[in-house]
């Protein structure tokens, strides 16, 4: 095989060039960085810091903001390096290990949802099993459930695509991706698309089947009560289900970018549903928990502004 099938780097072509005004968005981009940092990292460490909220709920919060932390590492280190750079090119190497950063990132993300949306479903519909159902066992269980499966269905993807031999190192985004390499080979590619349906279909289209089921079973339940259940039960699912839509938007955004011909539509378009996949949902989510449910913003209001004044 010639080594010129396995290009030693790709070139990453959605990068609109923006002249000098890279730098300003240079220090956008990492103060952006710098306040997902700080907001998941200030509900990681009052969550398992404060003993009131060692709860369920929470704990899976917690889990969807390190989740956020590591898919965005995966994203920010190599994109900053890129805005200050003229060349737009990443060793082989590197992106592989992006792919599977990003992607295992993007199933976290949907299964833990999922998992999520099975504890609202319990706690709405079968409350008087609630503390039988949801032990500390149980949580073990699905976090490493979340955790696990897509090391190996995004590994097994990836692995696949390494093997290509390439007719051409061009990727038509801002990060890489799996689709992109994979439209480059030179051979068939049946068993990479067999696999990258099997993952598809278990890591995303699954658990969005799942948590769409699991609330409409709440919506039932919520009909044949009170206008007070109700509005406890919206109180404690609102966050979950804003944070589920904002990033099925944003993950329907992303695959719909890979499968179109990018140089049809806006470069600043492109872009931005391309950054919305990596950007929105880690910045909104410790936001949306942090000023919705009642508990954490009253740990967190007692912990910043409610301070005991100092005596001169």
């Amino acid at each position: 095989m010639e080594n010129g099938t396995y290009p030693p780097y790709f070139n990453l072509t959605m990068f609109v060039n923006i002249g000098i005004y890279r730098y300003p968005a240079f220090v956008l981009c990492l103060l952006l960085y710098a306040v997902i940092i700080s907001a998941n990292l200030v509900i990681i460490l009052e969550i398992s810091q404060e003993k009131a909220l060692h709860k369920p709920m929470y704990i899976f919060i917690m889990c969807l903001s390190i989740n956020s932390l590591y898919g965005s590492a995966g994203f920010f280190f190599r994109f900053l390096r890129d805005l200050l750079s003229n060349t737009h090119l990443i060793p082989r190497s590197a992106c592989f290990i992006q792919i599977y950063v990003i992607y295992t990132y993007a199933s976290y993300e949907l299964l833990l949802l999922a998992v999520m949306a099975y504890d609202r479903y319990v706690a709405v519909c079968q409350p008087l099993h609630y503390h039988s159902k949801m032990t500390s066992k149980m949580i073990s269980k699905l976090v490493a459930f979340a955790w696990i499966f897509p090391i190996f269905s995004v590994g097994a993807c990836v692995y696949l695509a390494r093997g290509l031999p390439l007719c051409g190192n061009k990727i038509p985004k801002v990060f890489c991706a799996n689709w992109p390499v994979v439209k480059l080979a030179c051979i068939s590619t049946v068993l990479n698309n067999l696999v990258g349906m099997l993952m598809t279909t278990t890591t995303v289209i699954l658990p969005l089947a799942f948590v769409l089921y699991t609330y409409l079973r709440i919506c039932v339940i919520c009909w044949k009560n009170s206008l007070e259940f109700k509005s406890k039960v919206i109180q404690s699912c609102m966050p979950h289900i804003v944070t589920f839509v904002n990033f099925s938007i944003s993950l329907f955004c992303d695959i719909a970018l890979s499968r179109i011909d990018v140089e049809i539509i806006n470069p600043f378009l492109g872009v931005f549903l391309s950054l919305e996949f990596v950007l929105i949902p880690p910045i909104l989510n410790p936001f949306v928990y942090g000023l919705k449910l009642p508990e954490i913003r009253k740990c967190l209001s007692r912990r910043f502004l409610c301070s005991k004044p100092v005596r001169i």
